[in-house]
């Protein structure tokens, strides 16, 4: 059982080396993909409970122990994530099958699929900080492949941007690396924390910070570091496009709250003050593109950037109850996010168009696709009792318990603003009299609703059983706030 935190990582790489083999028959790798992807659902799920019941789990590579090898570290925030990443995915897999079209099935997709699951995963999982990079760098050459595979004009233009960012982003990363391993002598994580500690030079550990803010700040999508994101998330069909909208960005977050939480807790006036400057700027940018568009991608698209601001306003916080809204927001908004990119994608599918001035009327022939997308809007917008609740509730909370009104007040206007761009987008799609009326022959849409269904589901039941997943939480929170458990766990002092 001691190698078990690996499985989630190593499903998937052994997976996507299988699938790579099986490209000439899309049917076996589309039976390869949905098992790979519900075993590393299972092996994610063994591991948390392993974690529930043992506390946190580490493997160290070949053998050699922490801070010299590389380790793997599956603490409660970890291994949530990465069953939740892993969960999404399988959803996905299956929502392809009818919509990702069978000139990219034959072109790799899935094994590249694999491959960034394989990158999140293991971000989420390491515990060494340049391994973070190299996983990082394995999901966004993943992401570099699914953002072009198709070879559309749009795809094309907007793959240009979001390469060249990224790579300007690696290299930074890379600097900010080697001047925290040039300060610290370390890349174990849990050894860069106890180095820190005993260094009396918080400038240089300022602006490490800064640097990494940067870094992961670009990945993330936080003001003004977002200009990349409409366009570029836009490009791709609705799956790449949920993969994108529900993980890459929240991996950026995990790193921010992972490093901030861990490193950078000597000078959180300074830090934290910026970070809580930006999480408003990104929640108002957010909210201004997700009013000001009519088009059903660029509405969600800019919601994504509304849930960084509110998930960064809860790490600036830095307080017990804050760090856990901001860890019950973060599952949420990969689950809700993903749900509803793709029920986006099943509209588009029926009429043809993102545009809502070209929609209209679909109430009448999916109903159950237009409630469904109701409750997954009010799930996103934290109506009350659905998933987003607890999270924007314990972070506005904590807001107002450390005197940062200004901070609490904008989350709370931002999730009006999510309201009404959904509920707008909701009555445009569903509700209003059609330009061009709808033909009579329904589109059959049950093999795209059912895995879109199901996270929005999932969603329903993480809001209404918040007193189960509580637990769980508050352990992932613990190891945040007291980073002296995961520091013993890693080194084993």
């Amino acid at each position: 059982m001691i190698n078990l935190p690996i499985l989630p990582i190593l499903l998937p790489l052994l997976a996507a080396v299988l699938l790579m083999f099986l490209s000439k028959s899309v049917k076996a790798q589309r039976i390869v993909s949905v098992i790979a992807s519900a075993a590393t659902v299972a092996s994610a799920w063994t591991v948390m409970l392993k974690v529930k019941s043992e506390g946190i789990q580490t493997v160290d590579m070949g053998s050699w122990p922490a801070p010299f090898g590389i380790t793997l570290v599956s603490d409660m925030l970890s291994i949530l994530l990465v069953l939740t990443a892993s969960v999404i995915t399988l959803c996905v897999v299956l929502y392809s099958f009818r919509s990702i079209g069978s000139g990219r099935e034959a072109f790799y997709y899935y094994p590249i699929v694999q491959f960034l699951l394989l990158g999140v995963n293991g971000s989420f999982t390491t515990g060494d900080i340049f391994n973070l990079f190299v996983f990082f760098e394995i999901m966004l050459m993943s992401s570099y492949v699914l953002i072009v595979i198709g070879g559309t004009k749009v795809q094309l233009r907007e793959s240009i941007k979001y390469i060249l960012v990224n790579v300007i982003s690696s290299a930074i990363f890379v600097i900010a690396v080697g001047y925290l391993y040039s300060v610290t002598g370390s890349l174990n994580m849990a050894h860069i924390s106890s180095r820190i500690s005993e260094i009396n030079d918080e400038p240089i550990i300022t602006v490490l910070a800064i640097l990494f803010l940067i870094v992961f700040g670009l990945k993330g999508g936080i003001f003004p570091l977002y200009f990349w994101l409409p366009g570029s998330y836009a490009a791709p069909p609705a799956p790449i496009l949920a993969l994108f909208g529900a993980l890459l960005t929240k991996v950026g977050v995990y790193a921010i709250l992972r490093t901030y939480t861990l490193f950078f807790y000597h000078d959180q006036p300074f830090t934290h003050d910026i970070l809580a400057l930006l999480a408003l700027l990104t929640m108002v940018a957010g909210s201004i593109g997700a009013l000001a568009y009519k088009d059903v991608k660029q509405i969600l698209i800019y919601n994504i950037i509304i849930a960084v601001g509110v998930l960064l306003f809860g790490i600036a916080v830095m307080t017990e109850e804050s760090i856990a809204g901001t860890i019950f927001y973060l599952v949420h908004d990969m689950i809700i996010k993903a749900g509803l990119f793709l029920l986006g994608g099943i509209m588009i599918y029926i009429t043809g168009t993102s545009d809502l001035n070209k929609m209209g009327g679909l109430i009448r022939q999916y109903p159950s696709l237009g409630w469904t997308f109701l409750i997954a809007s009010f799930a996103l917008a934290g109506i009350p009792p659905l998933s987003g609740f607890t999270g924007k509730l314990l972070i506005v909370r904590a807001g107002f318990e450390t005197g940062e009104y200004v901070g609490a007040i904008v989350v709370l206007l931002s999730s009006l603003a999510v309201l009404y761009s959904v509920v707008n987008l909701f009555m445009d799609v569903f509700w209003k009299k059609p330009e061009i009326p709808l033909p009579e022959t329904k589109k059959q849409t049950a093999s795209l609703f059912i895995p879109a269904a199901a996270l929005v589901i999932l969603s329903v039941l993480y809001g209404v059983g918040t007193e189960a997943v509580y637990p769980y939480v508050m352990q992932a929170v613990e190891a945040l706030i007291h980073p002296e458990i995961y520091i013993d766990a890693v080194l084993k002092e």
